[in-house]
C-alpha cells in the first residue's frame, strides 16, 4: 500500500500488545473521518493505517492495550460532526513486531456499502480565510476543507477520492498538496480543496469583459437585472428583493405568476423586520444543512417585499451556504475585513429561485443555462467546477418545535433512513407529482433529491437519470421495482421498463399505502396499525381517485375502512385547479344547487356546472380531502382560479391562522360503512361573515372529526397507533389540532419527520411494501 501521509514514531515496543483491523461503517466519507482517525492514532501512540473503501473506512491499529481502547471510544462517541457511525466492528489480529508509525493509505475500491456525506455549508473558519485581505484564499469562491462543502454533488462514485469528483481536472499546486498531505491542517484529505491558482474559476456572462465577476454581479442585481447564478446542485435565478419591477419581470420571464420565491439574507438579523423565527427555526437557518425555513411574515412584510409570496402567511428564507453566496454579501457590505461583518443586519436581500423553465427540471450544465435561460436570465455568474448530480434547496418548516421536510435535497440526500431491518435491495420509482426514487440497501433507504411533477419530457428524463445516479453511487442491483398503481404514470413505464431490462419482480404499490407505509418506515413500526391518508388524488385499487382515506396497514398488507364523503370532479382535472368548481359540488351535496350560477356568476361555466351537478353528471367522484379544502376555499371567495398547486388550502391555511376558533363546532357523524361525512362544515363556509373566523372553524371542526374517526376505528380494532400521511399534513394548522385531539383520546399520532409528508416520500412507501411482499 502507498501511503499518503505518514509520521514516523519509534516502535512501539514490548507495550504494543494489542492489534486490531477495525470496520466503520456509516456516512464516514467525505466527513474528514481518515484525517480524525489519523490524528487520533498519533496523538494515542498508535502504528497502523486507515484508508476508504467500498464500505466505508478499514483501520488497522497497534498499540497499548489501553489506547486501541480509547481510539475505539472516540470512533463510536466523538466522531467527526458530519460523519453517521452505524457501526464499528472489531477484530483481533496478532501483533507484528516493529511497526512505525501511522499511514493514510490509498483507498480500495470494493463492493460499495457505504455513503458520501451531503453539501455543507461554508465553515466559520473558511469563511474567516474568504474574507481575510492576507490570506492566499482571500475572496476565492470554491473555498472549503474538510468540515465543509460540496460532497455529494461533486461525487461520481465511491470510495471517496479527488479522482472519483468533479475535481479531478485540477491538480493541487504545491500550496494545496501540502495542506493535503499535512496531518495537522484542516485540509488534510479534503478531496474538494482548492485555491486561485488551482482550482475552479469564476466567469460572468454578460458582464463587462475584465470586471471582476462578483462585483460585476452585485452591479447588474442592484439595476434591477436578473442574473443566474451557479450554485451547488444546479443553478439559482436571483434578483434584488426590494426590487419590485425586478421580481415582477422575474415572475413574468418564468411564468411564474404568483407561487412564492425564496429568499436569500446575510443573517437572520437581516430580515428581522419581516418575519419572525423563534430558537429552532433560526437553529434549522443556521445549520450546516442551510435549507430554505418557512417563516412566519410580519405584519409590514408585503410593503416591504413586495411580490415575494403575496397572500401566503409564510415566506422561504435561507443563509448564505458557498462561498459565491458569502461573497455577493461581502461585496454588498463593503468588504470589510475579518467575518464580523456577518453578525450584523445586511441591506442586501435577494430572491434565490431555481433556475429553470416553467415545470422542467433545475438547470446544472453550463451550456444549457446558457441557452435555457436565455429567455429568462440577462448574465450568468458561473464556473468551471461541474456539477455531477443535480440537487435543489431543501424546503422545511418547523412545527411543534420539530423541523419538517417539505422538499427532501440538497443538504439531506443522501443521507438514508434508517429502517427497522435489512431485506433485498428494492428500488422505487415514486409517483407523478414530487417524485423522487428511493433505493434500499441493507437496513437503509437511500432517497435521491426531489425531481419535480413528471408532465413535461425533460423532468421524466431527469428521473431516469436520478435513479441511475442512485444506483450507482449505492452500487447496488435491485432484487425488485415497485411503482404507482396509475397505469399511466411515466414512473410506471418506467419500472415496467427496468424490472424487465433486469428480470426482476415489479410490484404496484397503492399510493395511499406507501404514504403511510413512508411514515411507518422512518419510525420503524413493523406490526399492524392504523393509517390516516390525506391528499389531493391518488389511484385506488378500485380505479377511482381517492386522497381521504381510512386504512388498516400490516406490511404489504392493507384494508380500507372508510373514506370522506365523495365529491364530484367537475370538469375533471380542471376541479384541482378551479376552487370554485369543488365549492359548487360541496353546495350541490348539501342541497343547495339553485345557489350555484348566481355565486359563481364571474366564471363563464357557472350555469353548465350547475345543471351538470343538478343531473348528477359532475364527473367522477372523489373522497380527497385535497378537494374539499379547495371547496372551503371557493366558498370564502379565496381563490376562484389556482396559479399551483395547493395555493388554495395554503391561502385558506394562512387565514385561519388569524383567528381562533369558536368553542361550539359542528360535528361531522362516521357512518355504518366506516366513512366520514364532512358535509355539515359546508353550510358555516357558505353563510360566513367573517372569512378568517369561518376559516379557523373549518380547521378546528375538521381536526375533531377525523379524531373521532380514528378513535372509533381504533376502538373497533384495538390498534392505538395511527401513521399519519400525505400533502394535507402539510397544513400546520390541522395538523398541531389533529395531534392534540389524538393525544386527548389516547392514541399515538406519527408523522413524517425523516421524509416529506406529500409525493416525495412515495417512493420509500413503495420500496417498504415491495420488501415485504417476500421478494
Amino acid at each position: 500500500m502507498t501511503p499518503l501521509a505518514t509520521v514516523r514514531r519509534e516502535p512501539a515496543g514490548e507495550a504494543a500488545a494489542a492489534r486490531r483491523r477495525i470496520r466503520v461503517r456509516g456516512v464516514v466519507q467525505g466527513v474528514g473521518f481518515r484525517p480524525f482517525v489519523y490524528r487520533a492514532a498519533i496523538e494515542l501512540g498508535l502504528a497502523g493505517s486507515v484508508r476508504n473503501d467500498g464500505a466505508g473506512v478499514e483501520i488497522d491499529v497497534q498499540g497499548r492495550d489501553e489506547a486501541v481502547a480509547e481510539l475505539l471510544t472516540r470512533l463510536e462517541r466523538a466522531p467527526p460532526p458530519r460523519a453517521r457511525v452505524d457501526a464499528v466492528e472489531v477484530e483481533a489480529c496478532a501483533p507484528e513486531a516493529g511497526r512505525l508509525g501511522f499511514v493514510v493509505t490509498e483507498s480500495r475500491e470494493t463492493s460499495t456499502t457505504t455513503a458520501i456525506g451531503h453539501d455543507t455549508a461554508t465553515c466559520a473558519a473558511c469563511l474567516a480565510e474568504l474574507c481575510d485581505p492576507a490570506d492566499r484564499r482571500y475572496r476565492y469562491a470554491f473555498t472549503n476543507c474538510t468540515d465543509c462543502g460540496p460532497r455529494f454533488t461533486v461525487t461520481r462514485s465511491l470510495p471517496y477520492d479527488r479522482a472519483t469528483t468533479s475535481l479531478a481536472p485540477f491538480p493541487l499546486c504545491p500550496d494545496c498538496e501540502r495542506e493535503y498531505r499535512s496531518p495537522g491542517d484542516r485540509r488534510f484529505h479534503a478531496e474538494a480543496t482548492a485555491c486561485p491558482v488551482c482550482g475552479p474559476r469564476l466567469a460572468l456572462v454578460g458582464g463587462e469583459p475584465g470586471e471582476d465577476p462578483i462585483a460585476a454581479c452585485l452591479r447588474l442585481l442592484r439595476a434591477g437585472r436578473i442574473v443566474a447564478i451557479k450554485g451547488l446542485g444546479g443553478y439559482h435565478l436571483a434578483c434584488d428583493a426590494r426590487d419590485a419591477a425586478a421580481v415582477a419581470r422575474l415572475r413574468r420571464r418564468k411564468h411564474r405568476e404568483e407561487q412564492p420565491f425564496a429568499l436569500m439574507a446575510a443573517n437572520v438579523e437581516s430580515l428581522a423586520a419581516v418575519v419572525e423565527a423563534d430558537a429552532a427555526e433560526r437553529a434549522l437557518l443556521e445549520s450546516a444543512e442551510r435549507p430554505i425555513v418557512l417563516l412566519r411574515r410580519r405584519a409590514g412584510a408585503r410593503l416591504e417585499l413586495p411580490g415575494i409570496a403575496e397572500g401566503l402567511d409564510r415566506l422561504g428564507v435561507m443563509l448564505p451556504y458557498t462561498p459565491i453566496h458569502f461573497l455577493l454579501f461581502h461585496e454588498a457590505a463593503g468588504r470589510p475585513a475579518g467575518s464580523d461583518w456577518l453578525a450584523a443586519p445586511q441591506p442586501l436581500v435577494l430572491v434565490m429561485t431555481s433556475a429553470n423553465v416553467h415545470g422542467e427540471p433545475l438547470v446544472t450544465d453550463d451550456a444549457e443555462a446558457l441557452t435555457t435561460l436565455a429567455g429568462i436570465a440577462d448574465a450568468w455568474l458561473t464556473h468551471d467546477r461541474g456539477i455531477v448530480t443535480r440537487c435543489d434547496d431543501t424546503v422545511m418548516r418547523v412545527q411543534d418545535g420539530v423541523a419538517r421536510f417539505v422538499r427532501r435535497a440538497r443538504g439531506a440526500a443522501p443521507r438514508a433512513v434508517r429502517l427497522a431491518r435489512g431485506g433485498a435491495p428494492v428500488l422505487g420509482v415514486g409517483a407523478h407529482y414530487k417524485a423522487t426514487a428511493c433505493v434500499t440497501r441493507g437496513a437503509e433507504a437511500f432517497l435521491s433529491p426531489h425531481v419535480g411533477d413528471l408532465d413535461l419530457a425533460a423532468t421524466r428524463r431527469a428521473l431516469d437519470r436520478a435513479v441511475a445516479d442512485l444506483l450507482a453511487l449505492t452500487a447496488v442491483r435491485p432484487a425488485a421495482v415497485a411503482h404507482d398503481l396509475h397505469p399511466d404514470f411515466h414512473s410506471t413505464r418506467l419500472a415496467e421498463a427496468l424490472a424487465g431490462e433486469w428480470r426482476v419482480p415489479l410490484i404496484g404499490v397503492q399510493h395511499h399505502h406507501a404514504h403511510l407505509a413512508a411514515v411507518l418506515a422512518e419510525h420503524r413500526i413493523e406490526g399492524p396499525a392504523l393509517g390516516l391518508a390525506l391528499d389531493g388524488v391518488g389511484y385506488g385499487t378500485d380505479g377511482t381517485p381517492w386522497g381521504g382515506e381510512l386504512l388498516r396497514v400490516d406490511g404489504a398488507d392493507c384494508r380500507r375502512l372508510g373514506h370522506l364523503h365523495t365529491l364530484p370532479l367537475v370538469g375533471g382535472d380542471r376541479a384541482a385547479r378551479e376552487p370554485w368548481r369543488m365549492a359548487a359540488a360541496a353546495l350541490a351535496a348539501v342541497g343547495r344547487d339553485a345557489e350555484i350560477a348566481s355565486r359563481f356568476a364571474a366564471q363563464p361555466a357557472a350555469a353548465l356546472v350547475a345543471g351538470a351537478l343538478a343531473r348528477g353528471t359532475g364527473g367522477p367522484r372523489t373522497p380527497s380531502l385535497g378537494r374539499w379544502f379547495d371547496a372551503a376555499a371557493g366558498l370564502l371567495g379565496l381563490k376562484a382560479v389556482t396559479s399551483f398547486e395547493g395555493q388554495a388550502a395554503m391561502l385558506l391555511e394562512g387565514l385561519a391562522a388569524q383567528a381562533r376558533p369558536a368553542s361550539r363546532l359542528p360535528r361531522c357523524p362516521v357512518g355504518d360503512d366506516g366513512g366520514l361525512d364532512l358535509r355539515p362544515l359546508v353550510a358555516p363556509l357558505a353563510e360566513a361573515a367573517d372569512p378568517a373566523q369561518a376559516a379557523a372553524d373549518f380547521h378546528a371542526a375538521l381536526a375533531l372529526a377525523l379524531a373521532d374517526w380514528v378513535a372509533a376505528a381504533a376502538a373497533a380494532s384495538g390498534l392505538g397507533v395511527v401513521a399519519c400521511g400525505g400533502g394535507c399534513f402539510m397544513n400546520e394548522v390541522l395538523s398541531r389540532r389533529l395531534r392534540a385531539q389524538l393525544a386527548a383520546r389516547g392514541i399515538t399520532m406519527l408523522e413524517a419527520v425523516a421524509v416529506p409528508p406529500n409525493d416525495g416520500a412515495v417512493s420509500l412507501g413503495q420500496c417498504w411494501v415491495a420488501q415485504r411482499t417476500g421478494v
